[in-house]
């Protein structure tokens, strides 16, 4: 670890992260999305900079969402006190406060056909107001189960959250969400002895939830998944002296962010409002911005790959704001890939952009797969890209005599 180099200045770093930005070209896609988009901003910022690519995990790794955004902020995504599952980081990220003990649950709504295999692992991605109102419907319905608390929250279009607050419970259950259509969900299964009665627990909730949804047109039923308990993870700014604050519209990164110790700012779902949000957070005392785009992502599951790129047009069009604050040090990449060809996470490496007073520049002349490939940042941890930044601020001494 690189602490004992870091030292404290003014130089302001941002990090606008595309979620699910890389792609790959492959039959009926010969282009990927960053290909397809006109972005001179970004362009130029490229001309002007570094570039590369990076890898969340590791070489065929793919990562889920968790843990590559844990990589871009510096932490080992592979060590074990890293390990966080998803139910914490969705809880944690619609404000909820939860207790070292509870166990925490991220759940989708599914749509579920009448031989009982999944149709729909998202439930057509029900609106948000569809998902407050299912939530409300289950809380009102359960709230105890075997003596323990039952707690459901909305999170965001079809995903929702679950707190089990009680006494012996376990997260060591295995998840319901068998990850394909035309399967049927998967019963929780207790890792260890002491498991047992939570993934009863679970079973039971499932059960009731999968009655109260039984009428419901898309959304009539519900999987288990990330099934954690909160960690004790070292903020961010011991690691660092980074003052750090996060502007992000969905809850997953909202809750790795404040499982790192950054403060969380209010922001709006589109790209303008959340650049428009850190306009409005720049002169707060932070040193640290990470800005995140989600519907980069949900395209790419999508096989979407227009839409893919007309996000990417978006940010671009609306860089200016951010330009305009002049950050000493601007990266743009992706947390991991989310090709269209594939339709889901990927181990494929992301594109990179390192732009500063300081950083140099090499042979790119557009920000996509291939001119990252040319870059001079070569492929490398996505890890390293904190302590890259650093450098870049100025907030790293030299090591040695």
């Amino acid at each position: 670890m690189f602490r004992h180099l870091v030292r404290r200045n003014d130089a302001k770093i941002v990090f606008l992260i595309m979620d699910g930005l890389g792609d790959i070209r492959a039959p009926g896609f010969p282009k990927t999305a960053l290909e397809t988009a006109r972005t001179p901003n970004l362009d130029r910022l490229a001309r002007e900079g570094l570039c590369g690519r990076s890898l969340p995990i590791s070489p065929g790794v793919t990562p889920g969402s968790g843990p590559a955004h844990f990589a871009l902020f510096g932490y080992d995504p592979l060590a074990p006190e890293n390990d966080v599952g998803r139910g914490v980081l969705e809880v944690l990220g619609t404000g909820f406060e939860l207790s070292h003990d509870d166990v925490a649950i991220r759940g989708n709504f599914a749509t579920t056909g009448a031989d009982g295999l999944l149709a729909d692992r998202r439930a057509g991605r029900i609106p948000h107001e569809e998902c407050v109102r299912l939530c409300r419907k289950l809380q009102d319905g359960i709230r105890e189960i075997d003596g323990v608390s039952v707690i459901v929250m909305p999170v965001r279009e079809y995903r929702f959250g679950v707190v089990l607050r009680g006494e012996g419970l376990s997260p060591e259950v295995e998840e319901t969400d068998p990850q394909l259509v035309g399967r049927a969900p998967l019963a929780p299964v207790a890792r260890v002895p002491e498991a047992k009665r939570t993934a009863g627990i679970i079973a039971t909730l499932v059960a009731r939830c999968n009655a109260a949804l039984a009428g419901e047109p898309k959304a009539n039923s519900v999987l288990m998944r990330g099934i954690s308990r909160m960690p004790r993870v070292e903020p961010l700014q011991a690691r660092t002296g980074l003052r750090p604050c996060a502007i992000a519209s969905y809850p997953l990164y909202r809750g790795v962010a404040k499982l790192c110790g950054m403060d969380i700012v209010d922001t709006g779902f589109s790209v303008k409002e959340e650049l428009e949000t850190l306009r409005g957070a720049w002169g707060r005392g932070y040193d640290f911005f990470f800005v995140h785009v989600k519907k980069t992502d949900s395209y790419g599951e999508d096989g979407n790959l227009e839409g893919k790129a007309k996000v990417i047009e978006e940010v671009d069009s609306n860089l200016p704001i951010l330009l305009d604050l002049a950050p000493d040090v601007l990266v743009v990449t992706g947390d991991h890939s989310t090709p269209c060809a594939l339709k889901g996470h990927s181990w494929h490496p992301v594109p990179l952009l390192v732009h500063s007073k300081s950083c140099g520049a090499d042979g790119a002349q557009a920000f996509s797969e291939s001119e990252c490939d040319r870059g001079g940042l070569g492929i490398f941890p996505a890890r390293n890209i904190v302590e890259l930044a650093l450098a870049n601020a100025g907030k790293l001494k030299k090591h040695g005599a």
